[in-house]
């Protein structure tokens, strides 16, 4: 990373004093690709579009090297969000869709989506206010006075920061089993990225009167299934490059704590896997160390111009990048709060890199599969080649008139006013390590496909009746946690993007209530644009 540059979540003097109005007649709160789509899909319409967003650049997590796409059922994408996939396509010039891509390619069409002449854009902006009358959003202000007024309003951000200040319901955490009749919601402890071997917890090995590592709890966990305060882990989906032309070799970030990777130590100098068994998948096949560890860098399609590797990094394994147990106050946190967070994870999760790369304690088999990448020249000159966007995988989540839950994952219900699929994995990653018996544990792992793909419901994103009547919510939707970790994938939000922006065009004239719409021509409205709302396994 170059040393005057480094990736933020928020810095006090991005904040200019204003007392500017501004008004549009749909304002989004987040830049993430949801609210880029659905912006797009209002402009189309002839309608003007504000976007407020907190980030430097447009796109969330879909141009912060999330490039390997998490989509399940490619058949249940279609709409804007498939679009979106084809025009990578176009970008890398050939027909079709692009499921894998650099950050700058994805860059490239979010930011030539926003250039309609009826949206506007304005980076490092944060919210500070909403004000409501009755039900209804009048207008939000931002840090340092921005005013900005529309007809209705979207929460595209990671964190749900608009509809907690409009008074919308929301829940933070992991539901036990019995508030919505699952099985696999709350405490889990499970094989998957798991230690397969008694590693050490404690500070001094051997010494219970030493302390625990960082981040490992003493205490044993609820019992399975019990709901908590916990969230699954976050991490930065790094890209990386083995091409020496453009490669930045590991560097030590002025945060580093020895002691945070002393697990790493432990389970790579006592894994005894067998890696032969864990080839890398068929895009990996190039890489040449059949020893390789490097099961979770995934390899774009798009290579450099010299035929090099670049990837969508990723966490794997019991010890990896996913900083298990740091992201808790995250959803509440005030901004400079998260900005103390996003550091510590900037410096834990670099760190892992060059501690894996250059500690000699490390085999050399490891050290060697790590030094081999770096980071890429190419790739986010705004922040050093670091991305810009922490990997936020669950924060807050509304709670509506229908809460998503494994029963629609399992086909157990359906609801009858779909907008959108989902199709992926209930996937939440681990929540929290703890002791058991003088060994570490993970605990929070769940990974179980849905029955078939199933329909999301216009509900879902949506508040309750009663509570705000002009604010759509396509990210922090209303689900359950574990159902919420099969519908967090990138396309499914785009997809809520777009329905929740032509539910809005349909509703503008009327000044009607979201809750209010009708159904079944929003359904034939958004049929006629590509989404898909049922789906059947091809004969």
């Amino acid at each position: 990373m170059q040393k005057n540059q480094k990736a933020h979540y928020f810095q006090p003097d991005w904040i200019e004093t204003t007392d500017r109005t501004l008004h549009a007649d749909v304002v989004i709160y987040g830049g993430t690709a949801a609210g880029v789509i659905a912006a797009k899909a209002l402009a189309e319409r002839g309608r003007s579009v504000l976007i407020l967003n907190p980030a430097i650049v447009l796109g969330g997590m879909t141009t912060s090297g999330l490039g390997w796409t998490d989509f399940g059922k490619k058949g249940v994408i279609g709409g804007m969000s498939r679009q979106f996939y084809d025009d990578l396509g176009a970008y890398y010039g050939f027909e079709g869709t692009a499921w894998t891509f650099e950050p700058k390619a994805a860059q490239a069409v979010i930011d030539g989506y926003a250039e309609h002449e009826n949206i506007t854009v304005l980076h490092k902006q944060f919210l500070a206010k909403v004000k409501l009358e009755g039900q209804r959003i009048q207008g939000i202000e931002m840090l340092g006075g921005l005013s900005a007024s529309g007809r209705y309003f979207m929460d595209c951000t990671y964190e749900g920061d608009l509809l907690a200040k409009a008074g919308v319901s929301y829940a933070v955490g992991r539901e036990a089993n019995s508030v919505h009749g699952e099985t696999i919601n709350g405490v889990q402890v499970r094989p998957k990225h798991q230690f397969s071997h008694p590693v050490d917890p404690y500070v001094v090995e051997g010494d219970p009167s030493s302390g625990v590592l960082p981040w490992v709890n003493e205490a044993e966990p609820d019992p399975e299934g019990s709901g908590d305060h916990r969230i699954q882990a976050y991490n930065f989906r790094v890209c990386m490059t083995d091409d020496p032309d453009l490669k930045v070799d590991w560097v030590k970030p002025e945060g580093f704590r020895e002691l945070d990777h002393e697990l790493a130590r432990r389970w790579f100098n006592t894994d005894t896997d067998d890696y032969n068994a864990h080839l890398p998948n068929k895009k990996n096949n190039d890489l040449p160390d059949p020893d390789s560890i490097l099961r979770k860098f995934d390899v774009m399609d798009a290579r450099t111009p010299n035929g090099f590797l670049k990837t969508d990094t990723n966490n794997h394994g019991p010890v990896s990048t996913d900083f298990i147990g740091a992201n808790y106050a995250w959803p509440e946190a005030s901004y400079a709060q998260r900005e103390c967070m996003f550091q510590e994870h900037v410096d834990y999760i670099m760190g892992h890199f060059w501690f894996m790369a250059n500690d000699s304690s490390i085999p050399e088999v490891y050290r060697k599969g790590y030094a081999r990448f770096g980071l890429p020249k190419d790739e986010f000159p705004e922040t050093g080649h670091w991305p810009h966007q922490l990997y936020v995988r669950e924060a807050r989540r509304m709670v509506s008139d229908y809460v998503l839950t494994e029963k629609d994952t399992q086909h157990i219900r359906q609801p009858e006013d779909p907008i959108a699929m989902g199709s992926y994995a209930m996937d939440s990653h681990n929540c929290q390590r703890f002791v058991k018996d003088g060994r570490v544990y993970n605990e929070g792992d769940v990974q179980l496909k849905p029955k078939a793909p199933y329909g999301i419901s216009y509900r879902s994103i949506t508040p309750a009746q009663g509570e705000c009547d002009n604010l759509f919510v396509p990210v922090c939707l209303s689900a359950s946690h574990i159902a919420f970790g099969s519908i967090r994938m990138e396309p499914v939000f785009m997809a809520l993007g777009e329905s929740a922006a032509i539910a809005a065009d349909m509703l503008l004239d009327q000044q009607a209530a979201v809750q209010a719409i009708d159904y079944t021509a929003l359904a034939q409205q958004l049929e006629n644009v590509g989404q898909i709302l049922h789906y059947s396994e091809p004969t």
